[in-house]
Formats: structure tokens, sequence, C-alpha cells
């Protein structure tokens, strides 16, 4: 029997003596023990196979690094013993090799370069900031100097650039600013060149500036996920459960062996959203600055706005999710009969209505609610219901079982977009340690947009991609409840 077969005849085991409310019979019990030495088996042949594979690997690797490092060492006249013999790796060595190298012939302008080189990125900082600030975006801790060029235009900062690259500064300053964007052009394909690495830096400074304060409220309501690729992560998302009570042993006892049941959890997937602009001729000559800074940070607003837009939109169009059943419905237990605008009794019906939900193997779940989401309009009401001490307008003087209650208030006005002349929803949220509502992935954590400079040959202008990767994604019900709301 292969290993998925063996385990599925254990569980199937299993669960008709749990339907049955009955311990293993004997014979169950000698058949899944059986079972469970031919798991061992496998499991063992598995691991000398392995062994074996791995010894085989690390005889073929070190014969590798003898061999690369003696043909490096008879390439240079040097002697391999003492690397091959201390287990030096072939990196290592090749390291050695170049020091040896240049002790041998060391350029006699070595330390002038790097001293140059270091000087550059200083003078490329120095610029982009001050590109940065003139656009009026604060930096806290700007570059060394980069004050000295907050007053010089593109045209300035480019004859400043095509001077340090070599060009005569006296010519340069007699061109028109229409032959100065010709040189230029002329520069795009030049990884060395300073203009358009400045550029790049002041744009990318931007954009996370400006995406960092960007005041959209998704954060406080989801989750932040990473993926690796765009390859829908449907084969590894299981969660655990449904291994019953802790039992009793008696004295002498058995301790009675158990199978966690598993359950396939939604599946996430990462999406490209993006971009393309262009600081264009016509720019440069005009000194539009705003075209390498405002632009490209409104790019970056607007890819913050979209996230925050998909999420709300999620609640709010109520889409059917991973079960093929509507996040909010009364399937999932998560939808209030009746809307209304937020009151003490109506917060009180949902925080129940979340507390008495149960996973996906029927036990109960320690839910924390956490978050009240609201469209705006209610934030006075809910400050009032949340920071009374009394019930408001009770003539018995009731004490508010709301009061100081552990929750936060979190209002967005893309759910009054939504709604229109419509009723407005409003939801209640879980802690995510107790129970997991939506959540946003981003590829290898990546979470602000990325700009990559464009080679377009025949383009009047510089241009840039800007793009970020992410997905949304609902990854269980039971963490969120709405109510319907009303009219605003």
């Amino acid at each position: 029997m292969t290993r998925e077969a063996i385990l599925a005849r254990q569980h199937e085991i299993i669960e008709a003596a749990r339907a049955a409310g009955r311990e293993l019979t004997t014979e169950e019990r000698a058949e899944f023990d059986t079972l469970q030495r031919q798991l061992d088996e496998l499991d063992n042949e598995a691991s000398a196979r392995e062994a074996e594979a791995n010894t085989q690997r690390a005889v073929e690797a070190e014969r590798s690094r003898i061999s690369e490092i003696t043909d490096m060492a008879r390439s240079f006249d040097m002697d391999p013993a003492q690397a091959i013999s201390s287990g030096m790796t072939v990196d290592a060595y090749r390291a050695q090799v170049i020091n040896e190298l240049r002790s041998r012939c060391a350029p006699i302008s070595t330390r002038g370069v790097d001293v140059q080189a270091d000087e550059e990125d200083k003078f490329r900082s120095a610029a982009a900031d001050a590109m940065v600030m003139r656009a009026g975006v604060s930096i806290e801790h700007p570059a060394e100097g980069a004050r000295d060029f907050r007053n010089l235009s593109m045209r300035d900062l480019a004859i400043q650039c095509l001077s340090r690259d070599g060009q005569n500064a006296a010519d340069l300053m007699r061109k028109s600013s229409d032959d100065i964007y010709t040189e230029l052009q002329r520069q795009y394909y030049n990884p060395s060149a300073s203009f358009p690495a400045i550029m790049d830096q002041t744009i990318q400074k931007t954009i996370v500036e400006m995406y960092n304060h960007v005041p959209t409220t998704f954060e406080q309501i989801t989750t932040r996920g990473t993926l690796p690729d765009f390859k829908e992560s449907a084969d590894h998302e299981y969660v655990l459960g449904g291994i019953g009570d802790f039992e009793e042993v008696p004295e002498n006892g058995e301790l009675k062996n158990s199978t966690p049941q598993t359950a396939l959890l939604p599946s996430r997937q990462l999406k490209t959203y993006g971009k393309q602009f262009s600081m264009t001729r016509q720019a440069f000559i005009n000194d539009d600055i705003g075209l390498v800074t405002r632009v490209p940070g409104l790019y970056a607003v607007a890819a913050k706005k979209t996230i925050d837009k998909q999420v709300y939109g999620i609640l709010f169009n109520n889409p059917a999710i991973f079960d093929g059943v509507n996040l909010f419905d009364n399937a999932h237990k998560n939808l209030m009969a009746s809307g209304s605008k937020p009151t003490q009794a109506a917060i009180q019906s949902m925080i129940l209505q979340m507390q008495k939900q149960t996973d996906q193997f029927g036990d109960a779940i320690y839910m924390t609610p956490r978050t009240i989401v609201v469209p705006v309009g209610y934030e006075f009401d809910l400050a009032v219901i949340l920071h009374s001490t009394q019930v408001t307008g009770s003539s018995n003087n009731d004490i508010n079982p709301l009061y100081n209650y552990p929750i936060q208030i979190v209002q967005s006005p893309v759910l009054n977009a939504l709604a229109g002349q419509n009723a407005c929803p409003w939801f209640l949220v879980a802690d995510p340690t107790s129970a997991l509502g939506i959540q946003v992935d981003y590829l290898n954590g990546q979470d602000t947009p990325t700009i990559r400079r464009m080679e377009a040959p025949g383009t009047l202008g510089f241009v840039w991609d800007i793009f970020l990767d992410w997905g949304v994604t609902v990854r269980d019900f039971r963490g969120l409840v709405k109510n319907p709301g009303t009219t605003l």
C-alpha cells in the first residue's frame, strides 16, 4: 500500500469507531498497528534512500570542489594543496586567488577610484533628495549637501551631471535645453550615467514617502501575508484540528492513538497592478519637476487606494467565497437578520453572534471582537456608545455593558461611496489571532510599489513602469459579522 492509502485506511478506522461512539475493537487495533508498522517501514526506506542520495551528492560535490580548485590553481601558478586539505569552498578559494593577483599587480589608482565612486554616490543622493524637497515632499534626514541643490532647475542639474561624466561645462552652458535633453537621451542605456540614476532615486523616494502617508484603513482590518510567486497556493494551505479533548488515562491504562483532521483553506494568488509614466521632452524644457515627483507619487497613492477599495469591495459586495457560499450568509452564521445603525443592542447582538461560532471541526472558538467598521457618519454615535457609563436614554440609570469595551472604531468613506443612496452596511471584525478574515498578500513581502526605467527607443522622454504585486483573499468567514445597516 502507498503512504496515502495507509493514512486513509487509518483515518477510516478511527472515524468508524468515533461515529459509533466506541473505542477501537481488538481487530481494528491490530489492523491499525499493522498499518502503522507498514508506514514506519516506508518512512525508514525513504530515509535510507535519502541518506544514500545525500552521500552520493556529497561525494560528487567534493570531487567537483577539488577539480575546480585545482584548475584555478594551475591557471595562476598557485599550490592548491592547503585549500583542498582544509575544506575551503570554491568561492572562498576564488576570493583568495583574486586577492593574490591584486597583491601581485595592484592598480595604482585603486584608492582614487573608490573615493570617486563614493563621492558620486553622495552627489546622486543629495541631488535626488533636493528634487524631492523642491517638489514639496518633506524628508526627515536629507542627504548631506541636498540643500545646496534645491534651487537647481532640471537643466542645471543635467549640466552638472554631464560635466561630471566628462563633458565640458562651458560648452554645455551655451547649448539650448533641447540640446541638453538630446545629450541626456544618449545616456539612457548607460548604467553609470548620473542623470537617469538621480531620476530613479527621486521617483522611488517620492513613491515611498507618499505611499506610506495614504490614510487608508484596510491595514487595520486585514492580516498581512507574503507569497513567493504568482502560482495559486492551493496545495499546501491546511489547518489542523478536530483532535478532540484530552482524555483521562487511568492507572496502568493506555494512551489512545488519535489522528488530527485537516481542512483545506482557501487558495491565495497574487496579481500585478501597475501604470507607466514618463518625463517628456517638453517637461524637461519647461522644468516641470512634478512629472518626476508628484505624478509617480500620485500613482503610488492610487495603488494603495486600489487595495483599500478591493478590501471594502469584498465586505460591501458580499461575493461567494471558497466554500461557494456568500461571505455573509445565514449558513455562515455571520449575517444579522435586520439592518440598523450602530446601537448598544445591535453591537451586543453582533458580538454574541461572533462568539458563538465554531471552527471547521465543530469546536468552540475563543473569539475576540476587535474592530467595528463603519461608513463615515457613525463615529460620534459610537464614541457615545462605547464611552458612556450608562445606557443612553435609560430612565433607570442602567449601567452600559459596552463602557470602555476593548474595541476600536474604523470608518471608511469607501463604504459611503459604494452605498450611494442605498442602505450602508457596517461590520464587526475579530482579532486575527482568534479568527482570520481578509488577508492581503504581497510578493516576497514587498508592500510598496517598484519602479523600472523602460528601454523605449524612439520615445521622446524617459519612461518608467510603476507596479506592485498583491492579492486579496477571504481566509475565513468566522471572524466577520455584517449588519445590513440603514440609509445614511
